[in-house]
C-alpha cells in the first residue's frame, strides 16, 4: 500500500486558508491527478482496455480530523459557504459535494471506520474537459481518509471506492479507469489497463514523442443521457450475441454484428476494434513505432465520431486542424466524448508550438474558448 499524503506545513497557503476556513491548521494533505487517455474510448465499462496517462494537474485535499460524525468541506474551485452533513446521512442533489459524500458513503459501506473531519478542496484539473477532474477529487480525498483515519486500503480499492461513489451516489455510469488512473497512473508511462482483471502494466512513452491536451471550452457531464444511453446500447448489443460483455468478441468476430440492428451494430464494432486498437498501440510504444501509434489515435478519433457518435463538430474541427501539421503523428478525442479534450501526438519538443496554432486557429473559426492544457507552461514562461 502506498501513501500520497503529507504534513500540511503551516507556512502553505492551503493550510492557512484551511485555518482561516476551520480555525486550525490540516493534519495532512493529500493529492490526485487527472489524466489524458492516450487510446481506449468507453471501452471500460465493456470489460475491455483503456492506456490513460496522468497529467500534470492535480487535485489536492487538506484534512483535519474532529470530534463527532460531522463533516464539513470547502472548495477553492467553487469558493461559496462551508457546507456541512452528518456521516451516514448523506443525501445526493448537493453539487460538488456529492463527490465527498458519495466517498464517505462508499467507505461506511464498506464497513470502515470514520469519524467527522474538516476538509478543503482545491483542483488544477479543469472541470468538464474530460479529464477526469472528479476521479481526481475523489482519489485525493480517499487517500486522505485512509491516512487520518488509518483504513486499510490498497491504491486499487482506492479506485474502486471511488467508481463506486461515482456510480451510485452521484449517479454517473462510468467505467473504473479514470479512478484507476488517478489512483496508480504518473505522468511518464501509461497504465495499460485490462479492466476486467483489474490487471495493469506501465508503459514507458516512447522517446522522440510528446502529449499534448487543447481543451474545446465545451463542458461535459457524464451524468447526462447520452453517456448513459451509449452504455446501455453496449450492453444491449453483447446480450443479443449472447456474450456477458463486448470485451469477449475480438476483430474475428466482426461478422456477429450483422445480428445486430442499427445502431447497435455500430457500437459493438467501436468497442471491439478499439480494444484491439489499445493493444496494438501498446506494442507500438514498446517498439518504438511512433507512426503506427499515430495512425492507430486517428483510427480511435474516427470510431468514435462515425461508429460511436460521441464526437461533436467543434472537436471534430480540432482535431483536422491538428491532423494539418507536419509534426503531429495522431490527434482523437479523449473522455468521454460530447464536448472536453483532445489528445495530440506530437514529435518530441513540438507539443506546445503545435497546440498553440491549433488552438489559435480553432477559437478565431468558432469562437470557443480553446486553450492548451498540457504542456502545461512554466512559472516563467
Amino acid at each position: 500500500m502506498t501513501s500520497a499524503s503529507t504534513a500540511a506545513p503551516a507556512a502553505d497557503p492551503a493550510a492557512r486558508s484551511f485555518a482561516e476556513l476551520f480555525g486550525r491548521l490540516p493534519l495532512l494533505a493529500a493529492e490526485a491527478p487527472g489524466r489524458v487517455n492516450l487510446i481506449g474510448e468507453h471501452t471500460d465499462y465493456n470489460g475491455g482496455f483503456v492506456l490513460p496517462l496522468a497529467i500534470p494537474q492535480r487535485t489536492r485535499a487538506e484534512l483535519a480530523t474532529r470530534e463527532g460524525g460531522r463533516v464539513r468541506a470547502w472548495t477553492a474551485n467553487l469558493p461559496r459557504e462551508v457546507e456541512e452533513y452528518v456521516l451516514g446521512e448523506e443525501k445526493a442533489g448537493r453539487g460538488w459535494l456529492d463527490y465527498v459524500q458519495g466517498v464517505t458513503q462508499a467507505l461506511l459501506g464498506a464497513g470502515h471506520k470514520l469519524g467527522g473531519f474538516d476538509l478543503r478542496i482545491e483542483s488544477a484539473v479543469p472541470l468538464g474537459s474530460g479529464l477526469a477532474s472528479s476521479a481526481a477529487l475523489e482519489v485525493a480525498v480517499l487517500r486522505a481518509l485512509r491516512d487520518a483515519f488509518g483504513l486499510r486500503l490498497d491504491d486499487v480499492e482506492i479506485a474502486l471506492l471511488g467508481q463506486k461513489a461515482e456510480n451510485d451516489f452521484v449517479g454517473a455510469p462510468v467505467g473504473v479507469m479514470d479512478q484507476m488512473a488517478a489512483s496508480l497512473a504518473d505522468e511518464h508511462r501509461a497504465l495499460f489497463l485490462d479492466t476486467r482483471h483489474m490487471r495493469t502494466e506501465r508503459v514507458p512513452l516512447p522517446a522522440g514523442v510528446e502529449v499534448a491536451v487543447i481543451d474545446s471550452g465545451i463542458s461535459h457531464h457524464h451524468a447526462a443521457g447520452e453517456y448513459r444511453t451509449r452504455r446501455e446500447e453496449c450492453e444491449r448489443a453483447a446480450e443479443i450475441l449472447g456474450f456477458p460483455q463486448l470485451r469477449d468478441l475480438d476483430n474475428q468476430d466482426l461478422w456477429r454484428l450483422a445480428q445486430l440492428p442499427e445502431p447497435l451494430d455500430r457500437r459493438a464494432r467501436h468497442v471491439i476494434t478499439e480494444n484491439a486498437r489499445v493493444r496494438a498501440a501498446v506494442s507500438a510504444m514498446q517498439e518504438g513505432d511512433l507512426e503506427r501509434l499515430g495512425k492507430l489515435v486517428n483510427t480511435s478519433h474516427d470510431s468514435l465520431r462515425d461508429d460511436f457518435e460521441v464526437s461533436l463538430p467543434e472537436i471534430d474541427l480540432l482535431v483536422d486542424l491538428a491532423r494539418r501539421e507536419d509534426a503531429l503523428y495522431g490527434a482523437r478525442l479523449t473522455g468521454g466524448g460530447f464536448g472536453g479534450s483532445i489528445l495530440l501526438l506530437t514529435e518530441a519538443g513540438q507539443g506546445r508550438a503545435v497546440a498553440e496554432r491549433v488552438a489559435e486557429e480553432y477559437r478565431q473559426t468558432t469562437g470557443e474558448k480553446g486553450r492548451v492544457l498540457v504542456p502545461v507552461v512554466s512559472a516563467g514562461g
